[in-house]
């Protein structure tokens, strides 16, 4: 049996490479995405996984195109929440919008995306979940009071969830990546670009495959042992 993953935010950047790596690996693989209509269309051209289009922050729109995706795919059994954004500005200076937004894409959708797939993963006794949190949720990051709030939430959601799930045959598990080498992470000024890989013990920026790879371990049907973690995935950026 060819088991069903869908991945968020799964046509750019680490969820590209997410998806691709598994669409190879013979999964039946659905790539969400929510805005760049070209790159969504580039990606499925060049790897062949099924793109689909909705706002991972509206439950009603999770709830339609997850029925679609299993209308058309099957099934969900496998979910990678990688949807994110940034918004970022120092709190007194952060819109209320800034604030929500970012809460809703980042950590919103976690709810959304796991609420609609949890009861069918409960009924078929299996289930692999894998958030993607961010070191900047483990350690606070200057400026980004949104986006560390979110992904520490998303780590707190995926121990709780772990609990509910693993008489289930759910595990639910969070990779914490670095800085990695991506479209957002290379929009830093490159001055500060430079001190932040001097920082890296490993000497380097992260790449996609680094995570792609983390996600590739926890999905797998023998790892039914490993859940409610956080996978740091930082060249030693941050350890604890």
């Amino acid at each position: 049996m060819t088991r069903v993953a869908l991945v968020t935010g799964g046509t750019r950047g680490i969820g590209a490479a997410i998806a691709s790596s598994l669409h190879g690996d013979g999964y039946r693989v659905a790539a969400v995405y929510a805005r760049d209509d070209e790159a969504a269309e580039r990606f499925r051209e060049q790897s062949g996984v099924a793109v689909y289009k909705w706002d991972v922050g509206d439950f009603k729109q999770c709830q339609d195109g997850i029925a679609r995706v299993e209308a058309e795919i099957g099934r969900v059994e496998i979910l990678v929440n990688n949807a994110g954004i940034t918004r970022d500005g120092t709190l007194h200076r952060m819109a209320a919008e800034q604030w929500q937004d970012v809460l809703d894409t980042n950590l919103g959708s976690c709810f959304n995306m796991c609420r609609c797939v949890i009861e069918t993963m409960r009924a078929g006794k299996f289930g692999r979940i894998v958030n993607i949190g961010s070191i900047n949720g483990q350690a606070g990051q200057y400026g980004q009071v949104n986006y560390a709030a979110a992904k520490s939430g998303i780590h707190g959601f995926t121990k709780a969830l772990a609990q509910e799930g693993a008489k289930f045959g759910i595990t639910v598990n969070a990779v914490a990546p670095g800085y990695v080498d991506t479209d957002m992470v290379r929009a830093v000024p490159e001055n500060v670009l430079e001190k932040i890989i001097a920082s890296i013990p490993v000497g380097r920026l992260g790449r996609a495959g680094d995570i792609a790879r983390t996600v590739k371990f926890l999905i797998a049907d023998d790892a039914d042992f490993i859940t409610g973690s956080t996978i740091s995935v930082n060249g030693g950026h941050h350890m604890y």
